[in-house]
């Protein structure tokens, strides 16, 4: 595998490898129609291949480290409550659930602060009804089906569940946390989510990506895993979901993630994005607006260094009058970093009066440090308020000159820029712990930088 660019046979090799190892799972629960959707994606994966640089949409991101490590399933590991406790935030201390290289543990879950209207878990523990109704939701959402969300379709296990049942309004954010446990094994590890918020719900969600290390997770430490992750999102009419997604991974482990939203009419999502982890990551967010006067918010933040590659792509389909989206998406890079951007945003003859804007602003911190960027914004409609952007800069001389005569020197002059680029994205988070936390670690590279 140290041909960068995969060949048809080695990449149909690779892919039925990583194939058996998805097989080697059984769905928690056991259903006909758990059973069907894996079936089917097993079939879609071997029609798929795996995606190179040769690939429009992924002409960016370079996957050939990924490509020389041999998978094996993530195995359980045991995780104490000690360890647990340094990943939850306060405001959710009695609202969240756990799950170990993807395998769900009850025992370090708390789920006590909820309602009895609100079902937070995993598959197993759904009622008679939503199992019956998880048919219309899981595996369900549109758009092409990709090589990367065919595999954990085929070998997921189990998933994190948040049903939210109709004009229920929770106070409590709740909070799902993915961790991983490397070894000498390079692991694969599938988690899933899925979201249900009923007619008239609201709720606040963290889905956290982390690493269980005695040093900071930012460090390679020669323990490889990868994170193939798809979270779906359905919102019916008037619902409400603001959903933070972090992904702090290990310094050498593999990120790809795809996330899911559809939205009824009247609904509002949004999504505060903040990547730091991960060799090389990735983060495929589509929407898909089903209803009129319907809002989605994007807010994402991406901070890198050394040789680290982080790619978002985003995909926002108004179908219907009134829509509202903006975007605002920062990338920090340092290093030898590679940040990459592509953004779309369709608005069709139908969605008239549509109000949507996207901005991509990045800060490059070193000479060799690179983005790629590509904000889109597809009309046909001819009635609409529509704008996007992109702008690539340094640290500006005249802003560090203006707080050195204000008697800061330079290396504190730049921290301070830094930072505050950072925190119009971190103030956005709505739980102040996680503000905090994220806001220290962006403090402590700055500190690097």
């Amino acid at each position: 595998m140290n041909n960068p660019t995969l060949d048809k046979i080695s990449s149909e090799t690779y892919l039925n490898n990583l194939l058996q190892q998805c097989q080697g799972n059984s769905p928690i629960i056991d259903t006909e129609y758990l059973h069907t959707l894996r079936k089917n994606a097993i079939s879609q994966v071997k029609e798929l291949t795996l995606p190179t640089k040769k690939d429009e949409e992924w002409r960016f991101t370079d996957l050939s480290e990924l490509y020389q490590l041999e998978f094996k399933t993530g195995k359980p590991e045991t995780v104490t409550q000690n360890i647990i406790d340094n990943f939850i935030l306060p405001e959710a201390k009695d609202s969240y659930i756990v799950f170990v290289n993807g395998e769900y543990v009850s025992e370090l879950s708390n789920v006590s602060a909820l309602p009895q209207d609100v079902y937070v878990g995993n598959l197993s523990h759904l009622s008679d009804l939503q199992k019956e109704k998880i048919v219309n939701y899981l595996g369900k959402q549109q758009g092409e089906k990709d090589t990367f969300t065919a595999l954990n379709t085929a070998g997921f296990k189990d998933a994190a569940v948040i049903w939210i049942k109709k004009n229920i309004v929770v106070e409590t954010p709740i909070q799902i946390l993915f961790l991983a446990v490397g070894n000498d094994t390079p692991s694969l590890i599938q988690p899933r989510t899925l979201v249900v918020a009923e007619t008239g719900s609201s709720a606040s969600l963290i889905e956290y990506y982390g690493t269980v290390t005695e040093h900071c997770s930012d460090e390679q430490q020669n323990h490889p895993y990868f994170t193939n992750s798809v979270t779906e999102i359905w919102l019916d009419d008037n619902a409400k979901i603001n959903h933070s997604r972090i992904q702090r991974e290990l310094g050498d482990s593999f990120h790809i993630g795809k996330t899911a939203i559809t939205q009824n009419q009247d609904s509002d999502y949004t999504c505060n994005e903040v990547n730091l982890g991960s060799k090389v990551s990735r983060h495929t967010l589509q929407i898909w607006q089903n209803g009129a006067q319907t809002e989605s918010h994007l807010n994402g933040l991406t901070m890198i260094d050394n040789e680290q590659v982080a790619d978002t792509h985003t995909a926002v389909c108004l179908n219907h009058p009134y829509g509202v989206t903006h975007q605002l998406h920062k990338c920090i890079i340092d290093g030898n970093g590679h940040g990459v951007f592509n953004g779309k945003i369709f608005v069709p003859k139908a969605a008239q009066l549509t109000n949507a804007t996207q901005l991509n602003r990045n800060l490059l911190l070193s000479p060799k440090a690179r983005i790629n960027t590509k904000p889109e914004l597809q009309i046909t409609a001819d009635n609409v308020k529509c704008s996007h952007g992109a702008t690539i800069s340094q640290l500006e001389a005249d802003e560090l000159f203006y707080l050195q005569s204000r008697g800061l020197n330079e290396t504190d002059a730049r921290h301070l820029l830094i930072d505050a680029f950072a925190a119009e994205i971190l103030e956005r988070i709505p739980l102040k712990s996680l503000q905090q936390r994220l806001t220290q670690c962006v403090v402590c590279r700055t500190a690097d930088a």
